[in-house]
């Protein structure tokens, strides 16, 4: 009896395939994710909370991301991550429905949050094992230009959910010999959105395993904490590894709360309701989407701190916002604005990947990259909600995000240099590795 083995183009189209569901999955989970936001936004606004509780929203997704930072990358190294992504869609289910039953919107989110944090270690992790080190820049291209583009339409549907042209149709649907309880436009709204997260979870079964070998997690878990403290010193410690950790960190940081701040500054400055405020959120991120297409095509690993100091100009440019009042220069400006942050983070994020990827495995690269992250939209988030309780304007925290992100990038490019002169060796050496692996 002969065994045949598949052809390296039968692996190709297994690869493809693999990599087209995984876009498919992440696509409809975002899409719901960004959706969900707005209606979460709309939901406290309706019932007259405080005007700190929507700003508290970001914080309160990331809560879980840095609380179960050194056990959700373990998790998703230890069984298939098509599985691990199909439970995290069940989580977020499970908070839309508590946020519909009465739980308080803010601990609702939370859930959800949870749900996301156990998500992203297995979809970014997922793209080392299918794909070679020579794909990581455009594999990550796709996956952000996808992901960006679920920004842009979930914010853009949310926001169309919770106004009335949509939520009047919603609400007037009955179901027969059901009582759903469901009475205000954000509530039909997320009841919609409950679908999406069914068809991400449906698409997830259909993501192929890998052929990778589990690292099975310890019986006890807390034996965990002092390997994630020793993979996120690790990451700190390369050369290269800091550099794109503290670039990501950054940037996501402040992305993650710019969402909210380009919802109060539209009301602030243009007088948008969130239906309206909810298109120009969208404008950023198809700018966004273009800069990570154009970076996956042009920029490859070892060229990618090159980039740095466009994070300098990003954040000098936030700063030009507070003079903008009219629509017709805020859409052009912000596509230019998310063009710039989107070739910034493409190549860092595929850098951080391969290093990562390298000196601990996948899952738990991604688990350390996501606690940093999170963890700075956790603290700028919880600094801005306190700000906004206080009486901080809109403009006042665009000013101070300006200032922050251009700060820290001319710093982060100062280190780097150094490192160029005192580790200059060691520098060399990880970028021949990334050089190599590119052309593989």
């Amino acid at each position: 009896m002969r065994f045949l083995m598949p052809s390296c183009s039968d692996q190709n189209n297994s690869m493809k395939r693999g990599f087209y569901t995984i876009m498919a999955a992440q696509f409809f989970s975002s899409l719901a994710d960004n959706a969900l936001f707005v209606a979460a936004v709309e939901l406290l606004k309706t019932s007259g909370a405080p005007k700190w509780q929507p700003a508290a929203l970001v914080p309160m997704f990331a809560l879980f991301y840095v609380v179960l930072a050194p056990f959700v990358g373990a998790f998703a190294d230890a069984r298939p991550k098509g599985q691990v992504m199909f439970y995290s869609n069940g989580i977020k289910v499970v908070g839309c429905l508590m946020m519909l039953f009465g739980t308080h919107p803010l601990m609702a989110y939370a859930i959800v949050g949870l749900g996301a944090a156990a998500y992203s270690p297995a979809k970014y992790g997922i793209l080392t094992e299918l794909l070679p080190s020579s794909q990581l820049v455009k594999a990550n291209g796709w996956i952000e230009g996808l992901t960006i583009a679920s920004i842009i339409l979930g914010v853009l549907l949310g926001g169309q959910l919770v106004g009335h042209a949509i939520s009047s149709h919603l609400l007037a649907f009955d179901l027969p010999l059901l009582d759903t309880s469901i009475n205000t436009a954000p509530e039909a709204a997320i009841s919609v959105l409950i679908l999406l997260y069914i068809i991400a979870a449906w698409f997830n079964t259909r993501i192929p395993t890998t052929g990778v070998e589990m690292r099975p997690m310890p019986r006890n878990k807390l034996a965990l904490l002092p390997d994630f403290w020793r993979c996120n010193s690790a990451l700190w410690r390369d050369k290269l590894g800091q550099i794109s950790l503290a670039t990501t960190t950054l940037f996501w940081g402040v992305s993650g709360n710019l969402r909210y701040i380009v919802l109060a500054w539209s009301a602030a400055a243009l007088g948008y309701s969130t239906t309206q405020a909810s298109s120009l959120v969208g404008v950023v991120a198809i700018g966004t989407a273009v800069g990570a297409v154009v970076a996956s095509m042009r920029m490859r690993l070892d060229q990618a701190t090159s980039v740095i100091p466009l994070g300098i100009g990003m954040g000098l440019l936030v700063i030009l916002m507070i003079f903008i009042d009219n629509v017709w220069v805020a859409a052009p400006f912000l596509i230019l604005l998310g063009g710039i942050g989107g070739f910034l983070v493409v190549p860092m994020n595929a850098l951080l990947q391969h290093r990562g990827h390298n000196l601990m495995g996948a899952g738990r690269s991604i688990a350390v990259q996501n606690f940093n992250e999170q963890a700075c939209i956790l603290a700028l988030g919880a600094g801005y909600s306190l700000s906004t309780g206080m009486g901080l304007s809109a403009f006042g925290a665009i000013t101070g995000f300006g200032l922050l992100v251009a700060g820290f990038m001319w710093w982060i490019q100062r280190w780097h240099k150094s490192n160029c002169v005192k580790h200059k060796e060691q520098v060399e050496h990880l970028l021949s590795i990334a050089r190599s692996d590119t052309s593989h």
